[in-house]
């Protein structure tokens, strides 16, 4: 019998590693949990796959049957509203962020600028756009324990009090020095951001609709990227300096209404409970979940179960940096930090940032041309963001992931081997053909279009599940160091692919995108073999889906003499008939006794 499991036999522990420790007693005290149910509870909570995830064992089986599954749209909008409207307000943060990031693209083609600013060359320019990413990474870094401590809400609240003062240094700056040191600032602020946005939209939002909730922040930014390619398509009009000072000035707007909006948002509730404040965390879920109505019984299990995690957290883990780097941390830390290097090596930002670039090498060379193609790849951002946000719940992480890799590696290729001919058609003949200039010209549109079919393939995928995936893998009392530490990686990368990207396309040319194919397949193995499936799991039940194999792929079709609830790994299982707290055929046994 389970009730008779005795983990504390000091000589079966001698033998076991921390590590292997923490995983016996995290699933046996689990286990004991489901045998103090009743009996036909119990039978239901070990014996059956709930739609709303893998694991049950960590929720009464009243609780997973009234969880909504989240496939498609949910059926009462009254219900969800609360949750739609704070996740959506949080969300500026990823337009201040989207803005950040755009604004520059066109910015550093204006005639205006260049003259203003000495004509920067490709490094210089470079120093230029990837300063912000500087300032990000610093940002993302302080950002844990201002999380921690202050709260959630109130980091974001700092993050856009600094994004104003840095939008008010970039507008009036008279050298690169002060632009620079600007958009270092305005990259601080959104490394507050881009770390705990999505963390706070996590927490605050139910499992069947967490994946909608965090795409909101991904479309955020597609939002602020396409706004700025707007604006500065509209300022390129402008015969003066007010042409990049304009674009630079406005982002002033977004971060106000957010700094005053956030006076009216909630505190996290893992936040709340972590510092002891069950009422109050008692009442916002009561307002995220059931209408304000604090006592209904979905709010007292959802707080239930956040309150015994902590508990458990706080007795049997530390939560300091190195806790990232031991088992079983270490696979969520290696993920979360691989999933942002591998987005930001999409390639993505030398399609949105270095656009212009590439569309002024395949002959679209006005100003006014390349700012409206410009444009145009932010509403294709945006739009095809879209279909995440919808439906990322029920198409999962992974196939979404893998679709949009294997979509992205063939629409590189196809880009790679059209910027090549368009090379050599030009280079070949003269421009005084008409059949050639028409040639070079088809060749050009056809390379823009697989521009946007890149961004298209990546906004559906890369792009919410590169900041939801790292936002939802760990526990709670790591979940805001964790963050920074993987925002961290993604501003690394990001700094490293801004300040090569204008010398790589000057060396290379086509051959760039050849490369990101290669790394994109790359990509698409490791997401096949490591990522597991997460959607309609609760922020707590993570726990046990990392505890089993690291192989990703062989989940779904597990054998079937395996029970379902309880995918044990090879290693688990010898760890645990090892020590006596398995015996051969005590799976059955336990089978047996809840039928």
């Amino acid at each position: 019998m389970l009730l008779l499991l005795d983990l504390q036999s000091k000589r079966r522990q001698r033998s076991m590693c921390s590590g292997e420790r923490l995983v016996l007693e995290r699933k046996v005290a689990v286990l004991r949990c489901v045998a103090a149910l009743p009996a036909n509870e119990r039978a239901g909570a070990l014996c059956q796959r709930k739609p709303a995830g893998r694991y049950p064992l960590l929720q009464s089986s009243t609780h997973s049957a009234q969880r909504p599954q989240g496939n498609g749209p949910p059926a009462d909008m009254k219900k969800h509203t609360p949750k739609y409207v704070v996740s959506s307000i949080v969300a500026l943060g990823g337009l201040l962020f989207g803005y950040d990031i755009g604004i520059m693209s066109s910015i550093q083609e204006m005639e205006h600028f260049n003259e203003y600013f000495g004509h920067p060359d490709a490094l210089a320019t470079g120093i230029i756009v990837s300063s912000l990413t500087i300032g990000c990474f610093a940002g993302s870094l302080l950002s844990a324990p201002l999380a921690d401590r202050y709260s959630r809400k109130l980091t974001i609240v700092l993050g856009a009090a600094v994004c104003t003062a840095g939008s008010a240094i970039t507008y009036g700056s008279i050298n690169r020095a002060m632009l620079i040191a600007g958009r270092f600032i305005n990259g601080v602020s959104i490394g507050f951001l881009s770390s705990v946005v999505p963390m706070y939209q996590s927490e605050t939002s139910p499992p069947a609709n967490r994946g909608r909730m965090v795409s909101l922040q991904q479309w955020a930014i597609t939002w602020g990227i396409f706004i700025a390619f707007g604006i500065d398509y509209g300022c390129s009009y402008i015969p003066s300096a007010r042409q990049f000072r304009l674009p630079l000035g406005l982002q002033i707007v977004p971060s106000i209404v957010l700094l005053c909006a956030m006076a009216f948002m909630p505190f996290s509730p893992r936040w709340l409970v972590a510092h002891d404040h069950v009422s109050d965390a008692r009442q916002v879920l009561g307002r995220l979940r059931a209408y304000g109505h604090a006592s209904a019984p979905e709010v007292a299990e959802e707080l239930r179960l956040i309150h015994q995690t902590i508990r458990y957290e706080r007795e049997h883990r530390s939560s300091s940096y190195w806790e990232l780097l031991r088992f079983p941390n270490r696979r969520r830390t290696l993920l979360g930090c691989g999933m942002q290097f591998m987005q930001q090596f999409t390639g993505i930002n030398t399609l949105m940032l270095y656009a212009p670039t590439i569309f002024h090498d395949i002959g679209f060379s006005s100003v006014q041309s390349v700012a409206l193609f410009q444009a145009i790849n932010g509403l294709v951002n945006v739009s095809s963001t879209v279909p995440a946000i919808l439906w990322i719940d029920r198409w999962g992480r992974r196939r979404t992931l893998l679709v949009g890799t294997v979509l992205i590696i063939v629409f590189y290729m196809v880009l790679a081997l059209l910027m090549r001919s368009y090379s050599a058609v030009t280079d070949a003949q003269s421009h005084d053909s008409v059949v050639i200039n028409m040639s070079a010209r088809n060749l050009g549109i056809m390379s823009i279009v697989m521009v946007y079919l890149v961004v298209a393939s990546f906004a559906f995928s890369w792009g919410p599940c590169g900041w939801l995936i790292p936002s939802e893998i760990f526990p709670t009392h790591l979940r805001a160091k964790a963050n920074s530490v993987t925002t961290g990686a993604n501003w690394i990368s990001n700094f490293v692919v801004t300040l090569t990207t204008p010398v790589l396309l000057e060396a290379i040319g086509w051959r760039l995108f050849m490369a990101y194919s290669i790394i994109m397949a790359g990509n698409l193995v490791i997401i096949y073999l490591f990522l597991p499936e997460t959607k309609n799991l609760t922020l707590e039940e993570m726990d046990l889906v990392f505890m089993d194999s690291v192989w990703a792929f062989s989940a779904p079709w597990l054998p079937s003499w395996l029970p379902s609830w309880l995918p044990m790994s090879k290693r688990t299982r010898h760890v645990l008939a090892a020590t006596g707290e398995l015996e051969s055929g005590t799976v059955q046994n336990t089978d047996s006794a809840v039928k």
